[in-house]
């Protein structure tokens, strides 16, 4: 009980020791910011800034960065020739592969709590490659839709380390299948003209 009361007179003290030291400084630091947070607001007629945080604005980037190279659909020219090659020739990247595991990774606490993905080994099969007949698609035309779909299986390496309360880590080699479809229309080519 001593130390409780030690403890909360010495935060007292050291509080009441800051307010005046603050407030009598001539610092105009609460005033300063709060005026120029205040014309900010009315000269650009909005909100006032908020912090965001590296959390946060990562994902922010993430997310666009995912519908920006992996979210739309290709629109291909139509390929010339009666015997022409249609096949899939894009497999899905590592980049890509990684991006659609789940993500257990992401969150942990610097030096409390982190798990890491070691030794990454990445095998994509093949498993749908199949071509629709032509159909007029909106803000497209008449196109023809490829479905390319792969199985990807990623090896690795789960890493877990705690270093408080409790330190330890713990590795364990782990498997993920991930399914990824890489569908995308070819246009029809128009009739021969002789």
């Amino acid at each position: 009980m001593q130390t409780f009361s030690r403890h909360l007179k010495r935060w007292g003290v050291l509080t009441t020791i800051c307010l005046m030291t603050f407030v009598n400084s001539g610092c105009t630091l609460t005033g300063g910011f709060i005026g120029v947070l205040y014309e900010y607001m009315l000269f650009w007629e909005t909100l006032p800034v908020m912090p965001i945080t590296p959390y946060h604005t990562q994902r922010l980037e993430d997310e666009l960065h995912r519908e920006e190279r992996y979210d739309r659909v290709p629109v291909l020219d139509p390929i010339e020739g009666a015997n022409a090659p249609i096949f899939c020739v894009d497999p899905p990247s590592d980049d890509q592969v990684i991006r659609a595991l789940p993500d257990e990774v992401g969150g942990g606490i610097a030096f409390l709590q982190e798990t890491q993905r070691n030794n990454v080994r990445i095998v994509v099969e093949p498993i749908v490659d199949r071509l629709d007949e032509c159909k007029v698609y909106p803000h497209v035309g008449p196109a023809r839709l490829h479905h390319c779909h792969y199985k990807c299986t990623v090896y690795y390496d789960k890493t877990i380390r705690s270093y408080w309360p409790i330190p330890f880590t713990h590795t364990d080699q782990t498997e993920e299948v991930v399914y990824i479809d890489k569908d995308h229309l070819i246009r029809c080519a128009g009739p021969v003209v002789n």
